[in-house]
């Protein structure tokens, strides 16, 4: 899967992302993950600084070629050890039941198959495995969610990796099996625009 404008757009703007508050939440994402870890659309890597040194091994997936590259550079610089190799979130190289933990970040919104992808991450994680998510999601208001819907249906999702701001991905995660036991619902940044209604939770399988 090639996206090199819109990897070329993510590599500079995650940076910015970051420094605006986005790194305190892959905090909060990864805080207390321990065993073996796969991490679906893994992106340029900016996850894999965030990893508890609980954490034994992480097999991060990214379809990307260019973002996967700088994720192989960041892999490098990680605190626990982290395998980079492509894949897709809808047939994932794991066997069934492999892993401890899954981790989205900023991911479910670009699958064409969203459903899919996370009955995938249901089958490789063990019985009692967590999901754990970051997801920028479906608004709170029925004007914004119309906005979102009309951005979906212009050009943005085909010069933005697939991206779908109007996704109900709480009601996708509990649809494939998951029960949700943290959920935190909140804007980055923090003004009400079609990309700025985030979650950050747990769920288990």
């Amino acid at each position: 899967m090639n996206h090199p404008i819109f990897a070329r757009f993510y590599a500079c703007i995650s940076q910015a992302l970051e420094r605006g508050g986005l790194a305190e939440r892959r905090e909060a994402l990864l805080a207390g993950l321990s065993g073996k870890v796969i991490e679906v659309g893994a992106g340029n890597g900016l996850t894999f600084a965030h990893y508890p040194p609980t954490v034994a091994r992480v097999l991060a997936v990214e379809p990307e070629p260019r973002l996967r590259r700088l994720a192989q550079e960041n892999a490098r610089r990680a605190l626990v050890p982290v395998e980079v190799v492509g894949g897709l979130a809808d047939r994932l190289p794991a066997e069934d039941a492999s892993f401890d933990a899954a981790v989205v970040s900023l991911v479910l919104c670009s699958l064409p198959d969203q459903a899919s992808a996370l009955r995938e991450l249901r089958r490789v994680l063990r019985p009692g495995g967590e999901l754990r998510f970051l997801e920028h999601v479906r608004a709170d208001s029925p004007g914004m969610i119309r906005l979102q819907r009309l951005l979906d249906a212009t050009v943005w999702p085909r010069l933005f990796g697939g991206c779908h701001t109007a996704r109900d991905t709480v009601t996708a995660i509990g649809q494939a099996g998951f029960t949700i036991e943290r959920l935190e619902r909140f804007l980055l940044p923090e003004i009400r625009t079609p990309l700025s209604f985030l979650i950050l939770g747990t769920a288990r399988r």
